[in-house]
């Protein structure tokens, strides 16, 4: 008998038991689904973390000063930390100096904190941050109308303000050019302060913001860093900064260069140290935890894989108790016992086939669910739905090959004679 006819046997052998057949197919649908829908919605929270660290700049390395023999790159701070042992803008002039075709730019930030801009019964809640024109290269703000933060104004601490465009619908109607020059005063628990727009920008709700209304979404009012720094009375220096590399640069040599740099300044000091990470290596480091809990949880779901396989086992141990009579007429004609085995072996094949298809459909669609709940772009891998639908049918192969090989051993005659 040809494949052909063996797999048409097979299905005809289906459609004359269909429950059967479902719940054969059973194990092997949850399992290929569990792992298609695991790894559908690790690919789309994996993308979806990636995208968003990656708005934040690819090219973009924090450097924070963190108390030495804290764990990883966080900042570590003391609850009191002295000026005078932060870094100072001498220390980022120098660094700029020594490597100034693998530095583009330097982001410098200030949170000063809450507050709520005011006109009277109009209002917009907003985080007040101070920040200096290397602020635009780090983080890339989309402009709507007007300017960013310029050195002029560091220079003069002016009360100028670049805000969302959030602010603006909430108190100028959502119009950013009439915006522009406008005066808005700040309520916060200590001061009010009044500020000149000089800049409108794009408010991006970021991946994992809450669900708070237009009304109260808190957006960053920035301000220029030396006008923070007074505000917030933080002194002059900073306890962590951002740079931008060059195009050209190597972001993680980069980084061990600023480590090494910073150490003559921290040598003397023992309490201190500083500490440089890149974006490209955090998204690197999250993207392989994300890999690795994904394979794990896959890997336990892939066990019924196995459950399923043995169930598909017992079933075709069944058919050919059932088909004993018609295996002996078989090879009382001249079948020959490859033929027999091979009959029962496409049939295995062909139950596992069709359930693997039907788990993949059932994975994609419960993975997009995933997705979407979450808020992440479904991301279908199609290399594990081709593994998966193979590895069905090697299941089939595997779990098949004992029922087979029994049904091709068969006397004829005992089998012609059996009841």
């Amino acid at each position: 008998m040809s494949i052909l006819e063996n797999m048409r046997l097979a299905i005809s052998g289906l459609k004359t038991s269909k429950m059967r057949a479902l719940l054969t197919m059973l194990g092997i649908i949850i399992g290929i689904g569990s792992v298609i829908a695991i790894v559908t919605v690790g690919n789309s929270l994996s993308a979806s973390m990636t995208s968003s660290m990656s708005s934040m700049g690819v090219r973009n390395i924090t450097i924070n000063l963190r108390q030495s023999g804290s764990q990883g790159g966080g900042p570590g701070f003391p609850a009191q930390m002295d000026d005078s042992s932060k870094i100072s803008t001498a220390m980022i002039d120098a660094l700029i100096a020594k490597y100034p075709d693998d530095i583009a730019a330097v982001s410098l930030t200030q949170n000063v904190g809450s507050g709520t801009a005011k006109d009277g019964s109009l209002y917009a809640n907003v985080s007040i941050n101070g920040a200096n024109p290397g602020y635009v290269d780090a983080n890339s703000p989309t402009m709507l109308t007007g300017r960013f933060i310029t050195d002029r104004d560091m220079e003069r601490k002016k009360y100028v303000a670049v805000v969302s465009d959030k602010l603006v619908g909430n108190m100028f109607g959502g119009d950013t050019e009439s915006a522009l020059g406008q005066k808005v005063k700040v309520y916060t628990d200590k001061q009010i302060m009044a500020f000149t727009i000089v800049g409108v920008y794009e408010y991006e709700a970021s991946s994992f913001a809450g669900t708070e209304s237009e009304q109260e979404i808190s957006t960053d009012f920035m301000i220029p860093v030396t006008l923070a720094k007074k505000l917030a009375k933080a002194g002059n220096n900073y306890q962590s900064f951002t740079l931008v590399s060059s195009e050209t640069a190597d972001s993680t040599a980069l980084s061990a260069n600023i480590e090494t740099f910073f150490k003559k300044y921290y040598d003397e000091d023992s309490k201190f140290t500083v500490s440089a990470r890149s974006m490209e290596s955090m998204i690197s480091t999250m993207t392989e935890m994300l890999s690795t809990v994904q394979i794990a949880i896959a890997a336990i779901a892939a066990i019924s894989l196995l459950v399923g396989g043995i169930g598909v086992m017992n079933i075709m141990l069944v058919s050919v108790t059932e088909r004993t009579r018609e295996i002996g007429t078989r090879k009382a004609l001249g079948a020959r016992s490859s033929a027999i085995r091979a009959q029962f072996i496409v049939e295995s094949m062909i139950i596992c086939l069709i359930g693997g298809v039907i788990g993949v459909i059932l994975g994609i669609v419960l993975g997009m669910v995933g997705a979407n709940i979450l808020n992440a772009p479904a991301t279908a891998s199609v290399p594990v739905i081709v593994i998966a639908v193979a590895f069905s049918m090697v299941i089939g192969v595997f779990f098949g090959y004992y029922p087979a090989n029994k049904a091709a051993k068969l006397d004829p005659i005992e089998a012609l004679r059996y009841e």
